[in-house]
């Protein structure tokens, strides 16, 4: 887990769709119901981060969704990278001033055999009718993003 600053860091998270349902896991340390994602790491950009962090926490190859060509000419030194849905920046601890610039995306699943990374852990295929209600306690820009990959990918 790769830290460029005591008081910030950049992650990278995906909320995944897969017939008509999006993921989201039980956080280990905060207990709130979020995507899958984490810390950048020194060596990796925000897609291969994303992906990475899918392939940790829930097993899945996914697809992110995007055009990473806007037609720009580019040369043999660079690479295009599926940007991001949404930019933001978070506490993730008021308590220590830690914040995250988290990197926003979206993805397809080509299958629903998610797996927890540990043991206990939870982790669950929920429909917009889930995400809506108010007994899971999603915060509300969870909830925004969420919605926003249902309606962007579901069939």
């Amino acid at each position: 887990m790769a830290h460029i600053h005591e008081k910030i860091d950049f992650t990278a998270s995906v909320y995944v769709v897969f017939e008509n349902k999006v993921l989201l896991h039980k956080h280990k340390k905060l207990g709130l119901w979020l995507p899958p994602g984490g810390h950048i790491e020194l060596d990796e950009d925000p897609n291969q981060a994303a992906l990475r962090e899918l392939k940790e926490e829930a097993g899945l190859d996914i697809e992110l969704v995007g055009n990473p060509n806007a037609g720009i000419p580019k040369s043999d030194m660079q690479a295009d990278l599926i940007p991001p849905k949404f930019l933001n920046r978070h506490f993730f601890s008021k308590e220590t001033g830690h914040e995250h610039v988290d990197h926003v995306y979206f993805g397809r699943a080509k299958t629903g055999a998610a797996v927890p990374e540990e043991e206990g852990g939870e982790i669950r295929w929920l429909t917009k009718e889930e995400i809506e209600d108010d007994s899971l306690n999603i915060l509300p820009d969870i909830r925004t993003y969420a919605l926003a990959a249902l309606k962007e990918l579901a069939s």
